[in-house]
């Protein structure tokens, strides 16, 4: 596409002379502009879906896919029966936990908090990863009897270590004939779980299935059933299956997914990741918009130089084809470093807000607003391309009326001028 001539033209002309000096920081800022609007683009799409990536994972980890929930007053008295029925009838499900999950209200000395309390069996918390590393510190041998296992965020907030007691209070008491008194008793703090996310970590209570069972006045039942499915999506299928399932047994149940009871929040993630992307476009938008106030500079400074080439028999083609050139390294240049720079930064963005965070002497990712305890980073092959090729255009878009001009550029008014 470009000769050794032309080639060689437009390298001289990146290279400016010390009189040529602006111009060469005008360009040099051009190609910053492009690097750092490429930059921030691939790094704030990777932490938008390393975000969604991760929380998703740790609520998938943590619950299941599809949760069948009884009605109230009519537990799952048969869940063993229908727990076996999911694993190895209904396509597509890999695991299907019983559980009975209720709010209550926790204390422990002059300390209260409202807490969700799940009842569950120690084998089931084996089953799935992110349980399982959850309870990594704590023997689930030792998952039996009246103990309970709190998030250690709620541990903290209570005051309470290993070893030491709190009360659960459930409104949803006994009827005598002077009221309703709330149910309530003491267990011991066997030990904590990290899931590495705030909402569990800090208001979770996990306790034994036999246990929730005597609490909550529960003979042998559940109140829910956590199903898990090997391929996500699979879901509307198997959500179907189940539904038929349930309408010709003897159960009351209703169900619902993951994709409804967090719908708003990862809506609200996907617009703002869109609208983010929108906006750090223009970044490198600006960026072009300096490479065009750099070349027109660079042509009208090199009018002379045009003319001399076109008298010596250089076509309007190759005088364009030279300031495309220029401008096309400038944006090539950018590009390339400033993925670089993305990709470099999301590998280390753990560590570099660590650094950050240090230097601030400030919590620059509160679990309490984020939802996670760390800052995840999700490097997406088709949004770096996509990212690359946005700038690689409005590069290339941006230097076709520079170099329009300089072809255009009369030889004889150019001398004489000059």
């Amino acid at each position: 596409m470009f000769s050794k001539f032309e080639s060689m033209v437009a390298f001289r002309y990146l290279r400016a002379k010390r009189k040529e000096g602006f111009i060469s920081v005008i360009t040099s800022f051009a190609g910053i502009g492009i690097a750092l609007g490429v930059a921030t683009l691939i790094i704030v799409t990777s932490v938008m879906n390393g975000f969604k990536s991760e929380l998703l994972g740790r609520i998938l980890g943590i619950n299941g896919h599809i949760s069948i929930v009884s009605i109230t007053n009519h537990p799952f008295s048969n869940y063993k029966e229908a727990v076996k029925l999911l694993e190895s009838e209904i396509k597509g499900v890999d695991i299907a936990i019983p559980m009975i999950e209720k709010q209550l209200l926790a204390t422990a000395g002059n300390s209260a908090e409202g807490v969700m309390v799940r009842g569950i069996r120690g084998n089931d918390i084996k089953k799935k990863a992110v349980l399982r590393e959850g309870f990594k510190n704590f023997d689930l041998t030792f998952f039996e009897g009246d103990v309970v296992v709190l998030g250690y965020k709620l541990a903290n907030k209570l005051g309470v270590i290993e070893g030491d007691e709190i009360t659960l209070l459930s409104p949803q008491g006994k009827v005598t004939m002077f009221g309703t008194v709330p149910r309530m008793k003491t267990y011991k703090v066997a030990g904590t779980f990290n899931f590495g996310m705030y909402e569990y970590d800090a208001n979770f209570v996990f306790m034994p299935l036999e246990g929730a069972m005597k609490f909550f006045s529960f003979d042998d039942s559940v109140s829910m059933i956590d199903v898990s499915l090997r391929d996500d999506a699979d879901i509307d299928y198997t959500r179907e299956l189940i539904g038929h399932a349930i309408a010709n047994s003897n159960n009351r149940a209703y169900i619902y997914d993951y994709r409804q009871t967090n719908s708003a929040f990862f809506n609200a993630i996907d617009v703002e990741r869109n609208v983010m992307f929108i906006v750090l476009t223009l970044i490198i938008l600006v960026a072009a918009f300096n490479i065009i106030t750099g070349l027109i500079m660079l042509v009208k400074d090199k009018g002379r130089d045009i003319a001399v080439l076109r008298t010596m028999g250089a076509s309007k083609g190759a005088i364009m084809r030279i300031f495309f050139f220029d401008g096309a390294m400038i944006g090539v240049v950018g590009t390339v470093i400033g993925v670089a720079l993305g990709l470099l930064f999301c590998d280390n963005i753990e560590n570099i807000r660590q650094f950050l965070q240090t230097v601030a002497g400030r919590d620059l990712f509160a679990a309490e607003i984020y939802f996670l305890s760390q800052l995840p980073a999700k490097v997406e092959t088709n949004v770096v391309v996509m990212v690359a090729l946005i700038s690689l255009s409005l590069s290339f878009v941006a230097t076709l009326y520079p170099a329009y001009r300089a072809a255009k550029m009369d030889p004889v008014e150019a001398l004489r001028y000059e």
